[in-house]
């Protein structure tokens, strides 16, 4: 089996090659080429498909671009290759479930199939939206907290210590990093959630020091959070990442690697994106040592995962994991509209029921393109939970009519979306015990 030091002697001893051949003369030539000779097409008509011919198809070709490219490693400028036994072994070794939190709040994250009854898990919060001020910061943690359906939580990045602004890779960045691990395991404990795990450990921590001095335990980081380290596109890596995950396989802690490839980008349209996203997943568990996935691609117009390509990129992607692997993968959504306006609602229900549907469990999730200070709310993780429990086990047809439904109501609005109102203290209320679906219901 591939290990950490494995990965380092291919990302030094690798093929040379610049970071432009790579992406612009191998990677991106390469998608265009699995895309027609497994004959993927996208189907607007149909956002949530139902071919299980062409999901079989998208993970062969997923895992026939990861042979072709590699990965690659952009501090040594060399191309990390696998064999087709490397692959194989990594997918066969790699757990079906996982165990985070402790005691009350331990659960158990499950590998779901495509249909499944098993109700999503639900990682729920910022998805690393930006927060400027501690008692903002510990209001949402604790908002998160309290919302019945959450299983993880995902904090916000704390962006200022002190008045100052956080400076990448400098001292306020990594006492930052420290204070996010504090404020979060503080937010729990004032809500009783002692137990829950903190599975984006840690946002605010994006250097590999900030990261290595804020999992210290004394900073309340538990081996039982998630430590989740994002890949730079397209299916690369650096010696800054690596360290990162040398750190975390030090702590016992299961990694999870985030990755976001742009529709529009050097993958292409949606059949190439859909084709990356499923190499990304091999190469996380090889390259990033990863237990766990979590894909977020987004629309490179759109900055989001709402629209109607980007839907199907992501049903067609966890279709093509599901029935193929038995990699755990939770999509985490980005909508272009506001918090507490009806169109954000509208977006993160057509991605959240596009990935339940297909198998994956969900991460949400990032709100207004999650590039605004401060504009993030408890309302939105909470009816995104609602609807991932609400369409578990729904077939692909009957939410292939319920997303266009949805799409009706905000399709046409994705240019100019409502921005919705800055976070505020009134808002943690709303994640409070209500009547169950009471919002989708009505819909």
């Amino acid at each position: 089996m591939v290990q950490i030091l494995d990965v380092m002697d291919k990302a030094l001893n690798g093929k040379p090659m610049s970071e432009s051949d790579y992406q612009l003369k191998l990677f991106a030539p390469k998608v265009q080429e699995k895309v027609r000779e497994h004959k993927i097409k996208y189907d607007p008509n149909n956002p949530i498909p139902s071919d299980n011919s062409m999901a079989d198809e998208l993970f062969e070709a997923g895992m026939e671009l990861l042979l072709d490219v590699g990965a690659y490693c952009t501090s040594s400028g060399r191309v990390i290759s696998y064999t087709e036994a490397e692959i194989k072994n990594a997918l066969k070794e790699a757990p079906s479930k996982l165990h985070f939190g402790e005691g009350r709040d331990r659960k158990s994250l499950v590998k779901r199939n495509i249909e499944d009854k098993t109700p999503p898990w639900c990682l729920l919060g910022a998805g690393g939206g930006a927060c400027s001020s501690d008692k903002s910061f510990l209001t949402l943690v604790e908002g998160y907290a309290e919302i019945p359906e959450t299983n993880a939580i995902t904090t916000p990045a704390i962006t200022r210590v002190g008045g100052m602004r956080v400076r990448p890779a400098s001292p306020l960045e990594v006492l930052a990093a420290m204070r996010n691990a504090v404020l979060a395991r503080e937010a729990c404990n004032r809500v009783g959630r002692q137990g829950i795990p903190i599975m984006n450990s840690l946002a605010t921590a994006e250097s590999d020091i900030a990261l290595a001095a804020a999992v210290h335990p004394k900073f309340g980081m538990r081996q039982s959070d998630g430590y989740m380290i994002c890949c730079m596109d397209p299916m690369k890596v650096d010696f800054a990442r690596l360290n990162k995950v040398a750190v975390a396989l030090s702590l016992g802690g299961s990694i999870g690697m985030c990755f976001g490839p742009l529709l529009g980008g050097y993958a292409g349209g949606p059949e190439g994106t859909a084709v990356s996203n499923v190499a990304h997943h091999m190469m996380g568990i090889l390259t990033y040592q990863s237990s766990w996935l979590l894909p977020f691609t987004i629309h490179l117009r759109h900055v989001a995962s709402s629209p109607r390509d980007m839907l199907w990129v992501i049903s067609s992607m966890g279709q093509a994991i599901s029935r193929n692997t038995h990699l755990l993968s939770l999509n985490l959504n980005y909508t272009t509209a506001g918090p507490c306006t009806p169109m954000c609602l509208y977006e993160t229900s057509a991605s959240v029921t596009a990935a339940v549907v297909s198998g994956l469990s969900i991460e949400s999730l990032g709100v207004a393109t999650n590039k605004h200070e401060d504009r993030t709310t408890p309302v939105e993780p909470r009816i995104s939970a609602e609807v991932g429990h609400a369409v578990a086990g729904m077939k692909r047809s009957d939410a292939n009519e319920l997303v266009k439904k949805l799409l009706g109501k905000y399709e046409s609005k994705l240019n100019s979306p409502p921005s919705g109102c800055p976070s505020s203290l009134k808002h943690r209320r709303f994640a409070k015990p209500c009547k169950p679906l009471h919002w989708f219901s009505q819909q």
